[in-house]
């Protein structure tokens, strides 16, 4: 017999925004919100989802083995994100568990985040503002806070998904620049509408005056830019990461920039997470560095609740997750 509506426990672990939460209520599903701002801790999360039979989670959960084993009776997990790398996925599905996620919530938000952050690197918006909060604001000097500009260089994707194309349509349009591209495979789509190049990885570190990281983080893309790479880079290129931090080696890049190896980095995600604040790459006047904010809008919040929200609507009303991980574990 099936179940109603009101027996199927639902906990949202994050204070997340309200649509989805009143989307989920508005549907007859018994909801658990946290309010607080602090995260649960993992033995809260743990003991909350022992007592629901869904989960709408975010990120900075950790939902991998030890959780997924201990709590694996529930029926569903629903993320609050594009990324999933918290989840372990293989155990999930091989408890027949559906994960939902929220992919192009967050592309034109994040990309405005890649976009602005290689302005800031190439004009040094950052240091600059602290030197006027130094009163080093002085006289006009003719050959002093030289920066860079943008006109028809070369930007290198590593990971042209649909933010690496929303940073493309950006970047082509403003700069007419040149796009390269790293992928698993051929995006004809950017091909057609940018012109964009396929190239190798070692082609993307050696012709790109700008690098943007927009790749899911994997085994195989976990830390691929480290000293190697970037000694592979122009001297004049500047690095941008705004998918995750576990992409670049931090005391490689720092040290990429200490010595001149490239010109500067833009990030909006670090690693480790959060960064400390006597970390020295917050002083150096060629980086910029940003709160992992990509996805800070409120249409793009908005978008990403209703998402996830709407992931588990579904798959109670119709047996079906408009966005899935791992569409297998619904094959009957």
């Amino acid at each position: 017999m099936k179940r109603k509506l009101n027996e199927i426990k639902v906990l949202v672990t994050r204070n997340i925004p309200v649509l989805g939460v009143e989307m989920l209520r508005k549907e007859g599903f018994s909801v658990t919100a946290w309010s607080l701002e602090r995260p649960m801790t993992e033995q809260e999360l743990i003991a909350e989802s022992k007592k629901h039979n869904v989960i709408l989670c975010v990120s900075a959960d950790n939902i991998g083995t030890n959780f997924i084993n201990t709590c694996s009776h529930l029926e569903m997990i629903s993320q609050f994100a594009v990324g999933y790398d918290n989840i372990d996925v293989p155990l999930a599905t091989k408890l027949g568990i559906p994960i939902g996620y929220a992919p192009g919530a967050m592309n034109e938000a994040t990309a405005d985040i890649a976009f602005g952050l290689m302005i800031a690197v190439g004009r040094k918006f950052f240091y600059m503002h602290k030197g006027i909060l130094k009163g080093e604001w002085t006289y006009f000097k003719p050959n002093a806070n030289l920066g860079i500009e943008f006109n028809n260089k070369t930007l290198g994707i590593f990971g042209l998904g649909r933010i690496g194309m929303a940073m493309a349509r950006r970047c082509k349009g403003a700069y007419n620049m040149n796009i390269i591209y790293c992928n698993r495979k051929p995006n004809l789509e950017a091909e057609k509408l940018y012109g964009a190049k396929q190239v190798s990885f070692d082609e993307l570190l050696r012709q790109s005056d700008v690098i943007s990281v927009h790749s899911v983080m994997s085994k195989e893309t976990k830390e691929i830019f480290n000293k190697d790479a970037f000694n592979k880079m122009k001297h004049s290129s500047i690095f941008i990461n705004t998918a995750r931090g576990g992409i670049h080696n931090e005391k490689d890049l720092m040290e990429a920039l200490n010595s001149g190896t490239i010109r500067g980095a833009g990030l909006d995600v670090t690693n480790p997470e959060p960064m400390k604040q006597d970390n020295p790459l917050l002083e150096m006047e060629n980086v910029c560095i940003l709160p992992h904010i990509g996805s800070a809008t409120i249409e793009a919040r908005n978008e990403m609740s209703r998402m996830a929200a709407e992931n588990i609507i579904s798959y109670y009303r119709n047996n079906t997750v408009p966005n899935i991980v791992n569409p297998e574990v619904l094959v009957k």
